[in-house]
């Protein structure tokens, strides 16, 4: 049974930016993939999501986009199946009950 994660958009943003499929993304590239979100939000988010574990990164001690620059980043594994289900906005219908007997 997984947890069940929500998301809000900026996280969802950064998520999707560092993707997971488990490979590391380096600090400039997220920069340049969230570009729609401000400096501050995106490290305030990002850390946030460090101190939840469901990111893992080099350091957690970061308090601006520069000093992210240097690092990597990745979706920790332990969550990928709970967070890929957290971004999938398909409604999920009811599982039948009901058996078929013969």
């Amino acid at each position: 049974m997984g947890l069940d994660i929500q998301l809000d958009g900026a996280e969802i943003s950064i998520i999707k930016a560092i993707g997971i499929g488990g490979g590391d993304i380096d600090g400039i590239t997220l920069i340049d993939r969230c570009d729609d979100l401000e400096p501050n939000e995106l490290v305030d988010t990002l850390r946030g999501l460090i101190d939840q574990g469901y990111v893992d990164a080099d350091s957690t001690a970061f308090y601006s986009t520069d000093e992210m620059e240097d690092m990597q980043f990745r979706v920790n594994s332990g969550y990928a199946k709970d967070l890929k289900d957290a971004l999938d906005t398909k409604p999920k219908g009811k599982k039948s009950k009901r058996v078929r007997r013969e």
